[in-house]
């Protein structure tokens, strides 16, 4: 038995899944996930399974029929999205319907959808009878689960990487922006999702490590080389610099390794231990 790393078509997440043959890459198979028979790729090359680890099966390599019933369920499941959309709209319901998916034998529907608050849902099953007699599973999914799905560009121009490389969405907190020295500005730190760039943790433990050789900022400091003193009021972590702004006013970029601390600070920094009293008797 081989593993193979499989991808389905609306994440780019890899799903380990047993195969009896090793599979070339791209080629399109049919598997047996969580939810029943569907289509995915191969994306990557066939390893040996682990013990006790649990993976889905690759059926076979999916033939043209398999390709042609997939398409035809792919166009229907469209269909059904636009018109549960205007259903919903008609009915006042608060939901965003992301996406319908069915499985390939059409035993069941997967509707994804996103709300601000617990909504019911149930009143769209009898608009979906008419059309397919699959069973209906309704997926609650979050901000970053529909741009992964829906796929969207960043601000860097480029497709967003939940769509493209992310395999989990790892937690990301404005500290990493206030490390990295970024003005929190929440138009510029949130992706199209609305939340918080993923990719602020890229570089975030490179900026830690950079950070350990820069003083805190508003730390009073003084310049070697000048000689004027003043509060640190601005990092820059990849230049190894700061701002200083002296006590006479002036505000100078000057290298981190040319600055000391004033005798006061190194004294509240470092305080003097008093001595330890020696253990009482036990006589």
């Amino acid at each position: 038995m081989f593993v193979l790393p499989v991808r389905f078509e609306r994440s780019p997440r890899l799903h380990p899944m047993l195969s009896e043959s090793p599979h070339p890459v791209g080629t399109r198979v049919v598997v047996q996930g969580k939810r029943g028979p569907e289509i995915a790729t191969v994306r990557g090359e066939a390893s040996e399974p682990e013990r006790q680890a649990r993976y889905g099966a690759v059926l076979r390599a999916a033939t043209p029929e398999d390709l042609a019933t997939w398409e035809d369920l792919h166009r229907r499941a469209e269909d059904l999205k636009w018109l549960l959309r205007a259903r919903a709209r008609e009915r006042g319901l608060p939901v965003k319907l992301v996406a319908v998916e069915f499985t390939l034998d059409e035993s069941l529907v997967t509707i994804s959808y996103s709300a601000d608050e617990r909504i019911e849902l149930s009143s769209l099953i009898g608009e979906l009878r008419a059309h397919t007699r699959a069973r209906v599973n309704f997926a609650a999914i979050g901000p970053r689960e529909q741009a992964q799905m829906l796929g969207t560009l960043g601000a860097c121009g480029r497709e967003n990487c939940s769509s493209t490389h992310l395999q989990d969405f790892a937690p990301v907190s404005i500290r990493m922006a206030r490390d990295q020295q970024l003005p929190l500005n929440p138009e510029k730190l949130s992706g199209p999702c609305g939340r918080l760039l993923c990719c602020l943790q890229y570089e975030h433990e490179q900026y830690l490590d950079l950070l350990r050789d820069l003083p805190r900022k508003n730390a009073k400091m003084c310049h070697e080389g000048s000689g004027a003193c003043g509060k640190v009021t601005k990092l820059h972590p990849l230049a190894g610099t700061v701002d200083l702004q002296t006590d006479q006013g002036l505000l100078q970029d000057v290298p981190a390794s040319e600055l000391r601390r004033l005798p006061e600070q190194a004294a509240a920094r470092s305080p003097r231990r008093e001595p330890r009293e020696a253990p009482a008797s036990t006589d």
